[in-house]
């Protein structure tokens, strides 16, 4: 193993840092842009390049200082963990190339406060200590509340305000599951709660409480209701690339959520801590998200309630989890990652093109451009499930997996409802915003920055693009599942990591010999 290969799994917190560091020493907008464009282009090639090395099935663990686990720090890479780093540069990437046209520049520390960020998604997904799993939360956090407000305006002032006292609250529910945890099993490394809580007898109760709170931290960052009042609203307030970032953002509990289900929950004996609450809630979130789709008055407020529809049917995944389930879960998780944010830098396209109407459902002042209605039209076919696209390849395996669960019906009618709705929604909304407009007295069309273009297409075309590749992606979220329902292996690795091996025994020294002295002659 190279000495690069041995450092890989810290290299994508180091990146951003760096850039951020780098970004603040030197404040000027353009070198700003061009470092920060680097640096996450950097990020793209060497998430890709972490993706390709964990495809080999082997846990990579980075023990900081070679301090062993549960005592030191370690950040662990599997399939999951590689493919929502690169999942999060490649959002990261197209967001900061849109900014890069005129928006960072209403407002000051747009770039490192960027890089803070990626640093906060990637470290959430990369580490193997719930400790530690707080403190990159606390970074992607504070780093989202200065980017909610990037530009200013009274509508992004009251979604900030919300969204800081909610998440405060939500780290100080975390801090305390925290505390118990520690007091109640002595760890925070996942790997090594999971072998503590498996031969833990001793006042269980407070071990679940526990676990319950770091529950509850999770659904809230994910959306779930009745916890997701604030999604859409604070979504749909933020810039268009900081919107388009934040739908990852979503994701860092569901994922986190997973981890701790399997990991330790499962071999633990609390397996049962997520049924039969979370898939009522999820069905719940599911069906209120479709009924905010319908009652949207903007394209950018669509969008938002799209990611917290695909936050509810991903919470959907937890509680039945299988290899199976799992694996639909991944593929469809990137899918409506992307789909979202293309939903928050589309909208920003069509308000620009549109003048006064801007992004609302209303009668434009002219017709877009031919290119803009058909990434309207690929977007929406998405959103909506519709064949070929990469939208219904996700909801087609999830429904498959999901039929063998005891909520089926419930299930099948929410999910096959929710998307009856957002098509329906799409095709109301479009005719407003795609084809009807005045004949006169439209105001002079507006040119496009290319950035804004290239990012926007870009995002839009993931929709084809994972359909095209489906089998090998869903072969790879296999793979991922598979490494991510193997509890007992992801233990070993990372409590083996960083421990020196045992020096031999030295021998026991045997006394030399007496010399012998040779006999006289007669």
């Amino acid at each position: 193993m190279t000495a690069v290969t041995a450092h890989a799994p810290i290299l994508p917190i180091i990146l951003p840092l760096l850039a951020a560091l780098l970004q603040m020493a030197v404040p000027r907008l353009a070198v700003q842009r061009i470092v920060g464009l680097l640096a996450t282009l950097l990020l793209v090639g060497l998430a890709g390049w972490l993706t390709a090395l964990a495809d080999d099935g082997v846990w990579r663990v980075y023990a900081l200082g070679d301090w062993p686990a549960p005592f030191g720090i370690v950040l662990v890479v599997d399939r999951l963990a590689a493919l929502m780093v690169l999942l999060g540069a490649l959002l990261g990437l197209a967001s900061l190339l849109y900014a890069s046209s005129g928006f960072d520049a209403r407002g000051a520390n747009f770039h490192p406060l960027f890089q803070l960020q990626l640093l906060g998604i990637n470290g959430a997904f990369l580490t193997g200590d719930l400790f530690n799993l707080f403190v990159f939360f606390e970074i992607m956090l504070l780093a989202s509340y200065a980017l909610l407000a990037h530009g200013g305006g009274l509508a992004r002032t009251r979604a900030g305000i919300a969204y800081v006292v909610l998440n405060l609250l939500g780290s100080s529910i975390f801090l305390l599951a925290l505390g118990l945890l520690y007091r109640t099993l002595g760890s925070l490394n996942l790997a090594d709660l999971a072998q503590r809580l498996a031969g833990y007898d001793d006042n269980r109760g407070l071990a679940s409480l526990a676990f319950a709170l770091l529950v509850a931290v999770f659904v809230l960052k994910a959306g779930l209701l009745p916890l997701s009042f604030w999604l859409p609203h604070t979504y749909s307030a933020a810039g268009a690339p900081v919107a388009a970032l934040f739908a990852v953002m979503t994701k860092v509990g569901i994922v986190a959520l997973l981890r701790v289900q399997l990991i330790a929950l499962a071999p633990g004996g609390l397996a049962d801590l997520l049924e039969p609450w979370l898939t009522v809630l999820a069905l719940a979130t599911v069906a209120f998200a479709a009924l905010g789709v319908l009652a949207a008055e903007r394209l950018r407020v669509l969008a938002a309630w799209l990611v917290l529809l695909s936050a509810g049917t991903l919470l959907l995944t937890p509680a039945p989890a299988s290899v199976q389930v799992s694996a639909a879960a991944i593929y469809y998780l990137a899918q409506s990652t992307i789909v979202g944010a293309a939903g928050f830098l589309l909208a920003g396209l069509i308000a620009e093109q549109r003048g006064a109407a801007a992004d609302r459902f209303v009668t434009g002042a002219r017709p877009l451009p031919a290119w803009l209605q058909i990434a309207f039209l690929v977007l929406a076919a998405t959103a909506a499930g519709l064949p070929p696209f990469s939208g219904f390849i996700g909801k087609l395996m999830l429904l498959g997996v999901l039929r063998e669960t005891p909520a089926a019906p419930a299930v099948w009618a929410t999910l096959l409802a929710a998307g009856f709705v957002v098509l329906v929604a799409f095709a109301r909304d479009g005719c407003l915003l795609v084809w009807k407009y005045r004949e006169a007295g439209g105001a002079p069309v507006v040119a496009l920055a290319w950035q804004k273009i290239c990012a926007a297409l870009c995002l839009v075309a993931g929709g084809p693009l994972l359909a095209g590749f489906a089998g090998p992606l869903a072969g790879f979220a296999e793979r991922a599942a598979g490494q991510l329902h193997a509890p007992g292996a992801y233990a070993t690795a990372v409590l083996t990591a960083a421990v020196p091996p045992a020096a031999p025994a030295a021998a026991p020294r045997v006394p030399a010999a007496p010399p012998q002295i040779p006999k006289a002659a007669p």
